[in-house]
C-alpha cells in the first residue's frame, strides 16, 4: 500500500488593515462636520443682521462687515491657491511611493511642509493686516472662530506631514497607505478651506 504525501492548503489570506486611512477618513469627516457647521452659524448671523445704505447711497447692504474692517484679498487668496499646490504634492508624494522612489516621495512631502507653513503664515498675516479685537463685535467672534479652527486643522496637518516624512526619510516609502491617508487628509482639508474662503473671505 503506498502512500502520498499532500500539501496542506494555504490559509486564509490575512485581511489587509488600513488604520491609518480609516482613521483620517473618521477626522477628515468631523472636521467637514465641524466646519460646515460653523459657516452655517455664520451665513445665519449675516442673514439676521439689519440692512443699511451703501457709502454712495445706491444700495442697502447687510449691516454684518463692520465698514472700517478690510480684508485682505492678496493674503487670502494666496493661501487659495498655495493649499492647491499642497494638495498637487501630496499626490506626487503618492506616485513616487508606490514607484518606490524615495528621493522624489521626501521631495515631495518636504514641498507639502513649506506650503503649510506658507498658508499658516499667510493667515497670521491676515489677523495683522486685518487689525481687530476678538470681542469687538459678532463679526470679529464668529471670524476668529472659524478661521482658528481652519488653522489648528491646517497645524494638525502641518504636524502629519512630519510624520510622515521621517518615516519617508527611514526608508519606508512602502507604508503606502500612510502616504494616501497624508493626501486623503490635505484633500479634505482642501474642500474645506475653499468652503470657508468662499464664505468667509470672498462673500464676506
Amino acid at each position: 500500500m503506498s502512500t502520498t504525501a499532500t500539501a496542506l492548503n494555504s490559509g486564509p489570506k490575512t485581511a489587509m488593515r488600513r488604520q491609518a486611512l480609516v482613521l483620517t477618513g473618521l477626522f477628515s469627516a468631523a472636521s467637514a462636520m465641524l466646519m460646515g457647521s460653523m459657516l452655517a452659524i455664520w451665513l445665519q448671523f449675516r442673514a439676521n443682521a439689519p440692512l443699511r445704505e451703501s457709502s454712495d447711497g445706491s444700495k442697502m447692504l447687510r449691516d454684518w462687515l463692520p465698514e472700517n474692517i478690510k480684508i485682505p484679498e492678496v493674503a487670502t487668496n494666496t493661501m487659495m491657491m498655495t493649499i492647491v499646490v499642497t494638495c498637487i504634492m501630496a499626490q506626487w508624494a503618492i506616485y513616487s511611493s508606490r514607484r518606490s522612489d524615495s528621493n522624489h516621495t521626501s521631495l515631495a512631502l518636504g514641498v507639502v511642509l513649506l506650503t503649510a507653513i506658507a498658508m499658516i503664515n499667510a493667515q497670521i498675516a491676515v489677523y495683522m493686516q486685518m487689525n481687530i479685537g476678538v470681542r469687538d463685535s459678532s463679526y470679529t467672534m464668529m471670524f476668529y472662530s472659524i478661521t482658528a479652527t481652519m488653522t489648528a486643522l491646517m497645524v494638525i496637518g502641518l504636524g502629519f506631514t512630519l510624520l510622515v516624512m521621517f518615516r519617508s526619510f527611514a526608508s519606508r516609502v512602502s507604508d503606502h497607505d500612510l502616504i494616501l491617508a497624508h493626501a486623503v487628509y490635505w484633500y479634505s482639508l482642501t474642500v474645506i478651506f475653499a468652503a470657508m474662503w468662499l464664505v468667509v473671505y470672498v462673500q464676506k
